[in-house]
């Protein structure tokens, strides 16, 4: 359903740590001028984590009504708890979304078959396409291969975000699902060699600070173009790398305030960008050509 470069868009904050809608609308419109293909709002960098339910239904209803249909916008509505789960994926329906995605439920490590049964749920009770998110750096939660071919099944289970950085997984994924199954990469730094090996795009926290380049480099690659798509990321490997220098979204807020974009509010237990990073960062944006 859908395919090229999508953001992971931030959550800016004012320095109350109330949300700040007038740079949220700001990042919108940013977003939609450079080419962006489409918005994933209130995801992991986004603050998911640290947004209360009213917070998060808010903001994703905020980016839809702003959006207003010019590019795809996708939830973030996973959590640990199914029920709390259903009730975000619920409320992203309402607010018009097109899709939601739902990150592997952290913490509490269940099986496989916990997992199968987590996401059969949700699909079953709100009829909306999803997207599986699996990132086990952050979740302590890893959903296999075998588990996402059976989810797969389910009708409005539409594809996945693998954030691994295992392109062997696209691989395996691929074998066992229809060519209507979406597959992105949630790595910023192997996302060329994924969308070559078959993924569908990716769900990046790059394309925060370069929106523009980042989708040139995606649809070369989704054209089989290896050598341009290699040479146009070949800049952006400084923020690939350098935006986890501390826990994501601390660096992307910092690059973002730097850029004049956002405020450098973020909410605790994240902290601001320590000191010695600072010139890190500052030498991957002068990198990727944005400062």
């Amino acid at each position: 359903m859908f395919r090229g470069s999508m953001v992971a868009l931030v959550t800016p904050m004012l320095e109350d740590e109330s949300i700040d809608y007038m740079s949220l609308e700001k990042l919108v419109e940013f977003h939609i001028a450079s080419g962006t293909d489409a918005i994933v709002a209130v995801g992991t960098t986004g603050e998911s984590a640290t947004l209360d339910m009213q917070e998060h239904c808010e903001v994703v209803k905020f980016v839809v009504d702003k959006v207003n249909k010019r590019i795809p916008v996708i939830a973030g509505t996973g959590a640990n708890s199914t029920t709390e789960a259903i009730e975000l994926t619920q409320c992203a329906k309402e607010a018009g979304a097109d899709a939601c995605l739902l990150v592997t439920p952290y913490y509490n490590k269940p099986t496989q078959e916990g997992l199968y049964l987590h996401y059969k749920k949700i699909a079953e009770t709100v009829d909306i396409p999803q997207i599986l998110y699996n990132v086990p750096g952050r979740t302590a939660c890893d959903l296999l291969p075998e588990t996402v071919i059976r989810l797969a099944k389910i009708k409005n289970i539409i594809g996945i975000k693998e954030a691994t950085g295992d392109i062997s997984r696209i691989t395996q994924i691929k074998a066992g699902v229809s060519d209507e199954f979406d597959l992105y990469t949630g790595d910023d730094a192997t996302a060329v060699d994924f969308i070559l090996a078959g993924g569908h795009g990716g769900i990046s926290v790059t394309a925060n600070v370069t929106p523009k380049l980042l989708h040139e480099v995606y649809f070369a690659a989704l054209e089989g173009d290896a050598e341009k798509a290699r040479r146009l990321d070949a800049p952006l490997e400084g923020l690939h790398r350098d935006l986890f220098v501390e826990a994501n979204p601390i660096p992307v807020k910092w690059a973002l305030a730097e850029m004049g974009l956002i405020g450098h509010a973020i909410r605790l237990p994240m902290t601001q960008l320590s000191e010695k990073y600072h010139a890190v960062v500052r030498a991957a944006m002068q990198q990727a050509g944005v400062v």
